[in-house]
């Protein structure tokens, strides 16, 4: 039997990338024993909180360019559009990816709308409470899909 010359192991804090190619090629070589395990399930924990967050900020980006295109009519733009359009397809596609996300868009939804709010007084000069206090869209409305 060949033996190929065994690269040294790199840590996770060394060098990520490299750490996960060789955490990814242990794996398939099922050699356990040279996994990382500690470091391999905080980032598997990681991942999903990074879903969990970017699904969270593309909302907010959506319902703030909604409630500006609704509540300032007069000043819509393509921009605004575009920004609607595109957060509509992340927010869609890591749906499609997860679909156990959707439950979660739903719980995210109130808090989301909150800062979505803020921000929209803030990017349009309005006074806070020239936009509902409870969010006025469906995830149907939201998604565009409605």
């Amino acid at each position: 039997m060949v033996q190929t010359p065994r690269i040294p192991d790199i840590t996770y804090d060394q060098d990520y990338q490299l750490w996960l190619q060789q955490t990814l090629e242990k794996l398939r070589l099922r050699d356990y024993v040279a996994v990382d395990w500690e470091h391999l399930i905080d980032e598997i924990e990681s991942m999903g909180k990074r879903d969990r967050h970017c699904l969270k900020s593309n909302l907010i980006i959506l319902l703030m360019h909604l409630l500006q295109w609704d509540f300032q009519a007069e000043k819509r733009s393509g921009s605004w559009e575009s920004t609607i359009i595109e957060h509509r397809r992340r927010i869609i596609d890591d749906l499609e990816d997860s679909p156990s996300l959707r439950p979660y868009l739903q719980q995210i939804l109130a808090s989301a709308y909150t800062t979505a709010r803020q921000r929209a007084k803030a990017e349009t000069g309005l006074p806070q409470d020239s936009f509902p206090q409870e969010c006025p869209y469906d995830l149907g409305q939201i998604l565009g899909l409605g």
